[in-house]
């Protein structure tokens, strides 16, 4: 084997051989061999007469070859190398690509390269007791097995009656037994990419806490929503949808400001793709935040809402928030054909790329009280019935979904969420697009309120419920428990 080279500064003698070599580099083991100049390697053995003299008369770079093709049969493993590491004569590690040296050029210093067999680099491996593999072994071959621990089954408690086992060939329990089988057959899962947060927006400064809804706010659009947007990001959460809070004095009856191109939800966007590029922002379509009547839609003075004037208003509407940097823009109106004629809108502006993510299924719910305190959106008068979904109907969603698939509807969503479990797998086994699903604010302040009461455990409840969503069919979930639910997710503490 080879012990030591050492660099020489002159040619002297047969059994001094010079060359130049190329080593090898294992980098992952932190021993790096590399090129070295002039190195006189000691003789492995003594040279006959006959090899002593061709050593003698040979030019180096053909002694190069011969040695190259002697170290080919050498085999270096990190296991087996060992380096000291010197320096070149130009100051740089020695295993640098230096030009050839010079007979009267400055010494090197030494690089030691230790080559050691396998059998010494790897001792024998020995069991606990101290034994070699291969007397473990001979054992086995010859009956000889260790002792394996009692076995101890666990003893029912006194009273348990004595019975034969029930002849079953199927127990599904015991798929349920431990908690590593239980996590290799879980069949539904949720993680904070299925998550999209709701944000309320206002034109003010400082964050105001909604009552009804204990941890949300109404956040300042210039730095409350750049830090919510922020904490949710470190936890995975990369989606949001834009609520405003609009200044009582820019509602109309007709709703205009919801397509002014500097209005509270553009400038937002914008702000918020300026900060943070990567994520998704959906925007809301529908006139009530807009609209002194409260309403979605555009009121006659009969109290009729009417249909096609309010598409008119959401397509301006849609393509204002697309002209901002919305990536999915949400009419949650429920007027017939809106989304037809804003997917007809967007794409005459260019907009192709900008998704539509249709209220499918939304119901005239009670579920939404916290969220209209939220925005002040509730009807001046009378109620949504005409628009939004009888609660009690099921089958009518399927001719929601038909119409929304045929006039180009990128994502299905149901609202609410959690009540209407049976409506989400409805939309799931009949059509092939994303669904949604949002757990609307009233579920949200109930379990929050359950938890500050201590009749629930929150936390659990919480994710509970998001799972429920998600084994309902839903891809994705709207939910203001979504950073809250994303810190559990990630290992953190829920609150």
């Amino acid at each position: 084997m080879i012990n030591r080279l050492t660099s020489g500064n002159n040619f002297d003698g047969c059994n001094d051989i010079f060359f130049r070599s190329y080593f090898f580099s294992f980098e992952r083991v932190g021993v790096a061999i590399g090129r070295t100049q002039a190195t006189r390697i000691p003789p492995l053995r003594k040279l006959s007469p006959l090899s002593a003299a061709v050593a003698a008369s040979s030019p180096p770079h053909l002694l190069l070859h011969s040695l190259q093709a002697m170290a080919s049969t050498v085999s270096f493993s990190p296991a087996n190398v060992q380096m000291l590491q010197g320096r070149s004569c130009h100051g740089h590690a020695a295993f640098g690509g230096c030009s050839a040296v010079p007979r009267t050029g400055p010494r090197m210093r030494s690089v030691a390269v230790r080559v050691s067999s396998e059998q010494e680099a790897a001792p024998a491996v020995r069991a606990p007791s101290g034994r070699t593999i291969e007397e473990c072994e001979a054992d086995a071959v010859a009956g000889r097995f260790p002792a394996p621990p009692p076995l101890v089954r666990p003893k029912a408690p006194e009273g348990t009656p004595q019975i034969r086992p029930l002849d079953l060939t199927k127990r599904p329990r015991r798929n349920r037994r431990s908690p590593a089988l239980r996590a290799a057959f879980q069949e539904t899962t949720i993680s904070p990419a299925n998550l999209v947060l709701p944000l309320f927006i206002h034109e003010g400064e400082d964050d105001a806490p909604i009552g009804a809804m204990p941890g949300c706010y109404r956040l300042g659009w210039r730095h409350g929503l750049l830090d919510e947007v922020y904490k949710s990001r470190d936890v995975g959460v990369n989606s949001f949808v834009l609520f405003p809070k609009v200044p009582d004095a820019l509602k109309s009856q007709s709703g205009d400001e919801a397509y002014n191109d500097n209005g509270l939800v553009p400038r937002t966007i914008r702000l918020l793709k300026d900060k943070f590029p990567d994520i998704v922002v959906y925007t809301d379509v529908a006139l009530d935040p807009y609209s002194s009547d409260g309403h979605d839609g555009i009121v006659r003075e009969d109290g009729v809402i009417m249909n096609d004037e309010t598409v008119y208003q959401l397509c301006k509407q849609a393509v204002s928030q697309a002209r901002a940097g919305a990536d999915v823009v949400s009419p949650s109106d429920m007027m017939d054909g809106r989304v037809g004629a804003i997917r007809a809108a967007l794409d005459a502006e260019g907009f192709h790329d900008v998704s539509i993510m249709s209220y499918t299924a939304k119901y005239a719910s009670s579920f939404y009280g916290p969220f209209r305190e939220a925005l002040d959106s509730n009807p001046r008068f009378g109620d949504k019935k005409t628009y939004q979904m009888n609660p009690a109907n099921y089958r009518e969603a399927l001719l929601e979904t038909a119409a929304d698939e045929a006039e180009g509807a990128d994502i299905l969503l149901v609202k609410p969420g959690l009540p209407y479990l049976d409506v989400i797998r409805l939309l799931r086994d009949n059509s092939a697009l994303p669904i949604a699903a949002y757990q609307v604010s009233g579920e949200y302040s109930m379990i929050k309120a359950g938890g500050a009461l201590n009749m629930i455990d929150e936390e659990k409840v919480m994710m509970e419920s998001l799972m429920c969503l998600r084994r309902a069919g839903a891809d994705i979930i709207l939910t203001y428990f979504a950073r809250q639910a994303a810190n559990v997710l990630c290992g953190m503490r829920s609150n």
